[in-house]
């Protein structure tokens, strides 16, 4: 099983976001490696608000949230069709699961992952017996990943062959270039048209056409992030597009400017990922910390220092 991915792929802005907030990655326990992508973890310390936005990934997560005006929660995200936009301010912290595509239906396998998808649904009416604060209060890392691990590991998914032949599916999609249309990709598969669209939407949540046009995106815009010169007209060539005004119709959809506009208003740097492993964690997150309001609070602890401020 890789490593949590290090790329940016889906955050807009990634450099703005992680000058702002404390952004880690972390593997989950071995037995849990095959359902998830990794754990994400933010916290943030804000004298004014910033504005994070995400073009979402195929995959459902499970998000654990602690801002210093409300007691801690949790609640099952499924996947987002449209751009996602969140307001941080003040303080706060985040715990959150990302599945892989077709990994999360293990853990909820009475209901199909299209059920979930563009829902935001709180954490009690799928697993009464959580308690958010578990995961949430620990001191440091290490203790919040070790939290994670006991709430997923107690829910004991069984394997699913066909969760798995899902996971492969996208896989391949987000991994070879070359798969462009689901009439094709489907009779390489072995697979009827149908077939594969009720697979998608038992498993991953939404269709094989929609997971091919958003790891797309995902790649116009971290390569309008990363490089200063695109060639947005055999970017488009090379992705599969008739052409160029296809591939911004797109984008615009799903970012809100077209590409060329987007490109230039980020710097081209920074853009890489923080990962790391519980027993490695840098100095500065390692004293913990609960989000308190800003006025009349305790002085701050290390994680409440965003990099770059």
């Amino acid at each position: 099983m890789a490593a949590p991915r290090r790329d940016t792929r889906g955050i807009v802005d990634a450099a703005g976001l992680f000058s702002h907030v404390a952004f880690r990655r972390y593997e989950p326990a071995e037995p849990l490696r095959p359902y998830l992508e990794h754990y994400w973890l933010m916290d943030w310390d804000l004298p004014q608000p910033h504005a994070s936005h995400v073009v979402p990934h195929p995959s459902v997560n499970i998000v654990f949230q602690r801002y210093y005006d409300q007691p801690p929660f949790g609640e099952v995200a499924g996947i987002g069709l449209k751009l996602s936009t969140r307001k941080l301010e003040g303080c706060g912290r985040v715990c959150g699961i990302q599945f892989r595509p077709g990994g999360f239906r293990p853990f909820a396998p009475d209901r199909p992952v299209a059920d979930w998808t563009d829902r935001h649904v709180p954490l009690p009416e799928v697993y009464p017996d959580t308690d958010p604060a578990a995961v949430l209060t620990p001191g440091d890392d290490r203790a919040r990943v070790a939290a994670l691990d006991a709430f997923l590991l107690s829910l004991a998914p069984r394997p699913d062959p066909r969760a798995d032949l899902a996971t492969a599916l996208v896989d391949r999609i987000r991994t070879d270039r070359t798969i462009r249309r689901v009439a094709d990709f489907a009779r390489a598969e072995g697979m009827s048209v149908r077939l594969m669209q009720r697979l998608f939407a038992a498993y991953v949540g939404v269709g094989p056409k929609w997971v091919i046009l958003r790891y797309r995106i995902h790649e116009v815009l971290e390569r309008a992030e990363t490089e200063r010169a695109v060639d947005w007209a055999g970017l488009a060539a090379d992705l599969g597009y008739a052409d160029q005004a296809h591939l911004v119709r797109d984008f615009t959809a799903a970012v809100g400017v077209p590409p060329t506009a987007y490109a230039p208003s980020w710097a081209p740097a920074g853009n890489v990922c923080p990962i790391a492993t519980p027993g490695t964690l840098p100095q500065a997150l390692r004293a913990g910390g609960t989000p308190t309001r800003r006025t009349g609070r305790k002085p701050r602890t290390p994680w409440q220092t965003p990099p770059g401020r």
